[in-house]
């Protein structure tokens, strides 16, 4: 253990804590675990912490059994209660709590402070740690483990310093980090717009920045407001001071300069250094083995942040070059008969599904081999881009029944035998309807031959009766496929 937990300890001295959110990705878990843990100590003063969710007993089970030891934890689950948000002395906060919710709006009419837990432990963490975070709609998780393999790199040849990964990754909660990081350590923490509430809350940015890419998502949480949207993205710069970094991917930099310069996100604002980031970046020669545009662009967003640190490209190369992706991230799960299938749980905007098909087949009309899977729960995007691109790319499209699809199937009837301008008749694609993901497999492998494709690649979030989470949806999908 590199940090005095009695450091921790005082912080937490005497404080009653609200969690809000345990769910089952296990980061509310690690965060409730390491809370009962400081205040353990204070058991005398009565400190304790309350966590509250939505979800039932039953729903929360697995997570439940692995705080089954910690005493000093209360529970208020399937509701919660205004008064637990006005008699405490702070709320950690989860990701996705509603922006409108009457319970935060609870705790702050009584000037209850909101914490999150990766802008809490930035503010924690001891002094020469390097904090950096990443965000963006598309890209923000390969390069977060890009950026994480350069590293683990660099500490084994200089044999000093370790590397965590935080944020928003799965099984991994982000304070109790404060047990393990010390002076010379990295923390490359993915950082979602949900999580950069905090951040901004507390008016901190990370030392070094990372914004990858914004485009359309999690409508249906900002109610349609993409200025909502990138007010909570701008957290991640927002706030760095002199001598930190910021990297902006080439796409990013053009809409705030287009769009939001007269929005208080100016670069002049900026106390920051500035990089500007795009594919061209990458040296010439570089191979690498995650495939598409979009991913030679994530990778030369790791290599900014490497060469912002003065580390040697030799390091980078050996790391980027034996990177091979990220699970759930079009990832080439098996060959049967000749036939790759992928699985790319992680596409829930038509743009993150577009890269994808252009990453595997940016071929013309008469060359289709993509037998594309999609659909999911609706998050309130536009699909006409996809749409419009299926036709180029996919023999066939297999559509996975929910509200998304349904949503899809509305607004474009002519999936079902479409006739789109410029495309050819011999390209048209008609959607097959399938209720289950298994049925939608099962059809994908008997129209499939010799030479093509089955991607997975939803676009559409995967909350609704069939999954858990889109990491759920990826491991059903590839106990599917490892069946055949």
């Amino acid at each position: 253990m590199l940090v005095d937990m009695k450091d921790c300890w005082k912080f937490f001295k005497g404080k009653k804590i609200t969690q809000m959110g345990l769910g089952l990705l296990g980061r509310g878990v690690g965060d409730a675990a390491f809370l009962a843990k400081c205040l353990s100590a204070d058991e005398a003063d009565g400190a304790n912490v309350l966590v509250t969710d939505l979800k039932s007993k039953k729903e929360l089970a697995p997570s439940l059994k692995k705080l089954k030891k910690y005493k000093n934890i209360k529970y208020v689950l399937d509701r919660h209660r205004l008064a637990d948000f006005r008699n405490c002395d702070f709320v950690l906060k989860a990701a996705g709590v509603p922006l409108d919710s009457p319970y935060i709006a609870e705790a702050k009419k009584h000037g209850i402070p909101i914490e999150m837990d990766a802008s809490l432990f930035f503010k924690l963490m001891p002094k020469g740690v390097t904090f950096i975070g990443v965000t963006g709609t598309r890209g923000k998780t390969t390069t977060v483990h890009l950026i994480y393999e350069i590293l683990k790199r660099l500490n084994l040849k200089d044999k000093k310093g370790s590397t965590f990964l935080a944020g928003n990754i799965k099984d991994t909660a982000t304070l109790p980090l404060l047990e393990k990081v010390g002076l010379g350590d990295f923390v490359v923490a993915e950082l979602d717009s949900w999580q950069l509430q905090g951040f901004g809350d507390s008016k901190v940015s990370p030392h070094i920045s990372v914004f990858t890419t914004f485009l359309p998502d999690h409508m249906n949480y900002y109610a349609g407001s993409m200025k909502k949207y990138f007010q909570d993205k701008a957290s991640i710069f927002k706030y760095q001071k002199k001598g930190n970094v910021l990297i902006l991917g080439e796409q990013v930099e053009n809409i705030i300069r287009r769009n939001l310069a007269g929005q208080g996100f100016a670069f002049k604002n900026l106390k920051s250094t500035t990089i500007i980031t795009n594919a061209e970046d990458l040296p010439t020669g570089w191979k690498l083995k995650i495939p598409g545009e979009h991913n030679r662009y994530n990778v030369a967003c790791a290599l900014a942040v490497a060469r912002a640190l003065e580390i040697p490209d030799e390091i980078s190369k050996k790391a980027i070059e034996n990177f091979k992706g990220v699970p759930g991230r079009l990832e080439l799960i098996r060959v049967v008969r000749g036939v790759k299938i992928y699985n790319d749980t992680c596409a829930t905007t038509q743009d993150a599904t577009i890269a994808a098909l252009h990453a595997l087949n940016n071929s013309s009309f008469e060359k289709r081999k993509i037998i594309l899977i999609l659909g999911g729960t609706d998050k309130g995007l536009d699909m006409s881009k996809l749409v419009a691109e299926i036709p180029k790319h996919c023999k066939a499209v297999i559509l996975l029944k929910e509200t998304g699809t349904d949503k899809l199937l509305s607004e474009f009837p002519y999936l079902k035998s479409p006739v789109i301008k410029g495309v050819p008749e011999s390209a048209r694609v008609g959607a097959i309807i399938k209720e289950t993901l298994k049925e939608c497999v099962k059809e994908a492998m008997k129209i499939a031959q010799k030479g093509d494709i089955v991607l997975f690649s939803p676009a559409f979030a995967s909350f609704g009766k069939w999954f858990k989470n889109e990491y759920d949806r990826g491991e059903q999908f590839e106990k599917l496929v490892k069946g055949l």
